[in-house]
């Protein structure tokens, strides 16, 4: 859930491959050996533009109102020694004379250079405090790498391309793509990794498990290069997207990255719609309040609800809107629109207007979003939907395909065959994991050869998890999405 909030854009901001070829390839690829990693009605748009919401351009300045706001958190500890980032988001809130929005309190959450949660620790896995796909089965990866090369052969396997990662988390994912096509050595000796990451914990650990090398000469005055091991491919770090070198075809991973990205959350009072905002109350812990007047990220709400369908509007309370997604996504399009590739997107999100989806998890839990900032991971729905919209309002040259379920994505690039591969030569417990591992990634609900502990059977993301794909239009209709 992490891995991609790295992007700061307020910092500095058909197919040559038929089914049956495609088939083949997976076949090809799958009897390879494993690889060593493991809301009541409202009103329609047309009355929020001309009375719900003011036509006074939005002002920084935030009244506080908190008579219109539902579901008041409840905390679960007394007031105690305030951390640094506590200390930090009062005073920002103190310095403003009124409270922050909600985006601005989980930015720094997440990404604050002394504090941030991904900023300094290692977040994920059985000991961290959530698991991704990556870090569930090898296979993912693998798989994210078959759909990688056939979009290669569709843009006529170019001799260099860009394939770059937004949160790259530990570097599970490309470990493990590039140790599954490390025998396509035209596709492998093309790429040119860039890895978007804000976090120097997670850097390092990124370059250790690619096996990197810095092949610096002896005297030192050679510019730096890293390549990784795995496949000799050249691996370059950079904070934000702009960073990565432009001019030539690029492949973009973005998984579980949307979600972490800053929301902005709106809910309709009497008077209309107010922002979201976070206060500090008089017992000095953190509150919800609401603005009175019109905020600046109104615009965007205003914006969402332009693509939006008036009853789907009607029937909503609570809005979340993200106006970084869509410019990250805009960035994205504008850059495959002029140098080719494509973008794959996935995480956890629905394919519409999202409501109130914020939430935080700290080991493996979900806890209160305004307890013990900076302990806990913050993340919220992704809106298919706005990125679609986005990335089409951005370039006439792209286009959009999806979303599809995880578990159809997985299913056309032949995870299907690979499990059954890796499962001919492997111990029982192997085997288990393989199982485990495979429904987690694709399977829904409870898994239903579970014979352990009760309570701890695993539970499948293939259906809550999306995956979305942004193509330049010449290459055509990218696998597997025709």
């Amino acid at each position: 859930m992490l891995k991609r909030l790295l992007f700061k854009a307020s910092t500095q901001r058909r197919s040559l491959f038929g089914a049956s070829a495609s088939l083949s390839w997976c076949r090809q690829y799958s009897s390879s050996p494993a690889s060593t990693s493991q809301s009541p009605n409202g009103t329609s748009v047309e009355h929020l533009e001309d009375s719900e919401v003011s036509t006074t351009p939005p002002s920084a300045a935030i009244s506080i109102d908190r008579s219109g706001l539902h579901n008041p958190p409840e905390h679960s500890h007394e007031p105690s020694s305030d951390t640094e980032l506590v200390k930090h988001l009062k005073s920002i809130i103190k310095f403003r004379g009124g409270p922050i929005s909600v985006a601005e309190y989980m930015e720094e959450v997440l990404t604050n250079p002394k504090a941030g949660f991904y900023i300094n620790r290692d977040v994920f896995g059985a000991e961290g405090d959530f698991i991704t796909s990556p870090e569930v089965s090898q296979m993912f990866g693998e798989m994210v790498g078959v759909w990688a090369m056939c979009l290669w052969e569709q843009m006529g396997q170019p001799k260099k391309i860009n394939l770059v990662e937004l949160g790259p988390g530990r570097g599970t994912l490309l470990a493990d793509l590039l140790r599954g096509a490390s025998k396509f050595r035209n596709f492998t000796d093309s790429l040119h990794i860039h890895m978007v990451e804000c976090s120097p914990t997670l850097k390092k650990l990124q370059y250790q498990n690619l096996m990197c090398i810095n092949k610096n000469d002896t005297d030192g005055d050679a510019e730096e290069h890293i390549i990784s091991r795995l496949t000799g491919t050249s691996v370059a770090w950079h904070t934000t997207l702009e960073q990565v070198p432009a001019g030539i075809p690029t492949i973009i991973i973005a998984h579980e990255f949307y979600d972490a990205l800053p929301v902005h959350q709106f809910q309709r009072a009497s008077r209309g719609w107010c922002e979201k905002m976070v206060d500090v109350a008089e017992n000095s812990m953190f509150q919800f309040v609401l603005s009175k007047q019109p905020t600046p990220a109104t615009l965007y709400l205003l914006k969402r609800f332009k693509w939006a369908e008036k009853e789907d509007i009607g029937k909503l309370e609570q809005v979340e809107v993200c106006p970084k997604a869509m410019e990250l996504t805009q960035e994205i399009a504008k850059r495959i629109g002029s140098d080719g590739g494509g973008a794959l997107i996935i995480d956890y999100g629905l394919n519409g207007i999202v409501s109130d989806s914020l939430q935080a998890i700290r080991k493996h839990g979900f806890v209160n979003i305004l307890d013990n900032p900076g302990t806990a991971d913050l993340s919220a729905y992704v809106d298919f939907a706005a990125i679609r919209h986005s990335a089409e309002e951005a370039s006439d040259d792209v286009a959009v395909h999806g979303p599809m379920t995880q578990s159809q994505f997985l299913g056309s690039l032949g995870i299907n065959f690979r499990v059954e591969a890796l499962m001919e030569n492997c111990t029982d417990e192997q085997a288990d994991s393989l199982r485990t591992g495979y429904w987690r990634l694709v399977g829904e609900g409870e898994a239903p050869f579970w014979e352990g502990p009760e309570g701890q059977a695993p539970i499948g993301m293939g259906t809550r998890y999306l995956a979305m794909t942004i193509v330049n239009k010449k290459q055509g209709l990218p696998i597997p999405f025709q």
